[in-house]
């Protein structure tokens, strides 16, 4: 009885050590299934291996010779082409502004600088005593559109409670 069992595991084991068709190796290694241990592919012979190109991928079709100099940097002789980087321009930067009303509440201010300029409660206040003394104080320096946001962003929140609180861009230079 014993035999017979052991010679059916035998055949469900060669049985189910393929994938996908390729012949695998079993080992006794932790992690199989309740059936046994998993089956492992065999590596592939150097001369299976096919190179793998993925569909609408740029590029030479498979086996052919690339004559591009951007292949990995290499050129048909075996030379190496060295690629230039063109340089990265740094974006333009503009400044937002807050004016001062003599309508908008300090607090308003202050919770304005630190929701969305992201200040400490500190810096927030001396912002608002400068927009208050002075009429106008720098919030932060951004790109465009990060300072356009924010423009947009203060005046909803202004409008929202009710104040005539204005924020500007100005260029940076």
């Amino acid at each position: 009885r014993r035999g017979l069992l052991q010679e059916r595991l035998g055949a469900e084991r060669s049985r189910k050590a393929t994938i996908g068709g390729l012949p695998a190796v079993i080992d006794g290694s932790p992690g199989g299934t309740s059936d046994g241990p998993r089956p492992r592919r065999r590596p592939l012979d150097p001369a299976e291996r096919v190179p793998v190109r993925w569909r609408g991928a740029p590029g030479p079709a498979r086996g052919a010779p690339s004559m591009t100099a951007n292949d990995g940097g290499r050129q048909p002789g075996g030379a190496v082409v060295e690629r230039t980087r063109g340089e990265t321009v740094t974006p333009k930067l503009y400044r937002v502004l807050l004016l001062n009303d003599d309508y908008t509440t300090m607090e308003f201010v202050v919770a304005v600088l630190e929701e969305v300029f992201r200040k400490t409660p500190a810096e927030a206040f001396r912002l608002m005593m400068q927009i208050h003394t002075e009429g106008r104080a720098v919030c932060g320096v951004y790109t465009y559109e990060v300072a356009e946001t924010k423009v947009d962003t203060v005046r909803r929140l202004a409008e929202r409670g009710g104040y005539p609180l204005q924020a500007a861009i100005e260029g940076d230079g």
